[in-house]
């Protein structure tokens, strides 16, 4: 009877677990319902194609977009993990994780290439960002490990310290995260913040085994007092060869085992160089032009290049190149010139004898003079003297950004009007789509307060009534230009479900405006990820609100044929309003 009661009770309690599961798994909405509809109706028909073949795949996505939450969708024991890396929930940019499918690997490829050799805009950086790190399956005919290693590669190469870490936070396993962990720990090392490097280290988990970042995470637990755990993961290292007599002799010195350690200044990595640096008293190296940059960066900001004697002219040639080439803090090149020496005689004299200096010290005497002097239209003189001498030298990229921060400190109404104009040349001009406010003027559709409605600032009702009235002033206006920035800003606002007067025919104006074919091919071959990517090489170096009015409608044109409604609203709060 008791074996009986508890069969009843089995087959009561296996369908009310079963029950209680599907209710869980229909409350879990990772991605909207609309590209969940879509991936269920592909994910039917490729089953449909392919019903001789078992494709076991497992999905493993690990997001804090949503929660935090992790699908794990287990079909088999045999089941090929699939691990999707990405920063962004891919409905939040109008893609979806088949973004993309029907896009071949090589040209994906090709333009990769070709951005990597574009310093991009903040635009165009922005775009890229919002396509390549949201969440998707690879390309056509690429591995997933070489979609990841894009991906890790260009954050890399591009210093996105942010992205980084944010990528480590929402996903757990993925391809060549060890690279990215280093990355991290090396970047707060050049920083010669080893206190922050240590808590990167904590990224680190158990399923990843690095020789360097194991070494590490040795050198926190010395640095944190830890000295019976550091030892006790150097033993382990130690019997599974990882360790090296270098590293073994550095750490037994810092854990006090030995009292001596070797003078050699290992240079193969920035660890071992930081572990020399922090060992060896009185600590001296002498940078050579082939010397790593991460090496540069750590010597600059643990203040450790200094010039000792002012007459050794080749070392000081040596930091000159290593500054113009952004291996060394630029600054430190003015402060060793202002210590060179020269007597009263000279530097009072120094405009009419510079020329009998070599150029180094020609650069240090004028530079003091300009420090030295008191009277505005001078000290302009002397700036642009000092521009030359760099000038001379190939140096320039030393000097640029400090003559403009200096020119900017000068009074223009103590400058003669001869100077007026070179002086404002000279200056570099600052981002004025983040420096300014954006200036509403109704007389004009494109620049008018409509614009707030693509900013989330006010919603669709009020900007529909916003916009007629504007538009019926302006339709007073028998002289009014609609330009292509106008119709741009119309056609978004017809995209997103407003009433359009019937007179402003916008369809028939866009007639005289060409879209490039190649583009609208891609939309159309469901190609939009792909599509943003030859968008962003068109941006290139140019912030939205620098294009040209036809260049700016037709990249919303195809954001709005291809529903990128939230990368459009960027690309025209960027280039069409007036800002102060």
């Amino acid at each position: 009877m008791k074996l009986k009661s508890l069969n009843k009770f089995i087959c009561f309690l296996i369908p009310l677990i079963l029950t209680q599961n599907l209710f869980s798994e229909e409350e879990i909405d990772i991605w909207n319902k609309e590209i969940n509809d879509k991936r269920n109706t592909e994910t039917a028909i490729s089953t449909q194609d392919n019903s001789n073949e078992s494709l076991n795949t497992e999905i493993l996505i690990q997001s804090k977009i949503n929660n935090d939450i992790e699908i794990n969708n287990e079909i088999s024991e045999n089941s090929k993990k699939i691990e999707i890396f990405g920063v962004y929930d891919p409905a939040e940019n109008g893609f979806d994780l088949n973004m993309w499918s029907q896009t071949d690997a090589e040209n994906v490829r090709s333009s990769f290439k070709r951005i990597n050799q574009i310093n991009l805009s903040s635009t165009a950086t922005k775009l890229f960002e919002n396509t390549i790190l949201s969440f998707a399956y690879p390309p056509k005919g690429m591995e997933n490990k070489e979609f990841v290693n894009l991906k890790i590669n260009w954050m890399i190469a591009n210093q996105k310290i942010e992205l980084i870490e944010q990528s480590l936070k929402q996903n757990n396993i993925f391809h060549n995260k060890k690279k990215l962990i280093q990355y991290l720990v090396d970047h707060n090392i050049t920083k010669a913040n080893v206190k922050e490097g240590c808590e990167k280290i904590n990224f680190l988990d158990k399923n990843i085994k690095d020789p360097y970042l194991e070494k590490f995470k040795i050198y926190c637990l010395v640095f944190r007092d830890k000295k019976n755990e550091a030892q006790l993961l150097l033993d382990i290292l130690r019997e599974q060869n990882q360790s090296d007599s270098f590293f073994d002799d550095k750490i037994n010195y810092l854990l006090g085992v030995t009292s001596k350690t070797t003078k050699k200044i290992k240079e193969d990595n920035l660890l071992n160089f930081y572990l020399s640096s922090v060992t060896i008293q009185n600590f001296k190296y002498e940078p050579k032009k082939n010397t790593k940059e991460v090496i540069w960066e750590y010597l600059n900001a643990a203040n450790l290049i200094k010039l000792d004697d002012d007459r050794d002219k080749e070392k000081l040639k040596n930091l000159e190149n290593a500054a113009n080439e952004n291996r060394l803090d630029k600054q430190k090149i003015f402060n060793i010139y202002s210590k060179i020496n020269f007597d009263l005689n000279s530097l009072i004299n120094a405009e009419d004898i510079y020329q009998t200096f070599d150029s180094i010290d020609a650069r240090a005497i004028i530079y003091q003079k300009y420090l030295l002097s008191d009277n505005e239209e001078n000290k302009v003189k002397l700036l642009f003297l000092l521009k030359d001498l760099f000038s001379k030298d190939n140096l320039s990229n030393i000097y640029v950004k400090f003559l403009s921060d200096r020119l900017k400190e000068i009074n223009l109404e103590n400058i003669s009007d001869s100077y007026q104009e070179v002086v404002q040349k000279n200056i570099l001009s600052e981002d004025e789509f983040r420096q300014g406010k954006i200036k509403y003027d109704d007389k004009i559709l494109h620049r008018s307060k409509v614009i707030k409605y693509f900013q989330n600032e006010t919603d669709q009702k009020k900007a529909q009534k916003d916009f007629i009235k504007i538009y019926k002033k302006i339709k007073k206006n028998r002289k009014y230009f609609f330009s292509a920035k106008d119709l741009a800003l119309v056609e978004s606002l017809a995209k997103d479900g407003f009433s359009i007067p019937k007179e402003l025919d916008y369809k028939e104006i866009s007639k005289q405006y060409s879209i490039p074919s190649n583009l609208q091919k891609l939309g159309k071959s469901n190609e939009s990820a792909f599509l943003t990517l030859k968008l962003v090489e068109i941006i290139g170096e140019d912030e939205a609100y620098n294009l040209d009015p036809e260049t700016i409608y037709f990249i919303t044109y195809l954001l709005n044929q291809n529903n990128l409604k939230k990368i459009r609203n960027e690309i025209l709060i960027s280039a069409l309003p007036l800002r102060s």
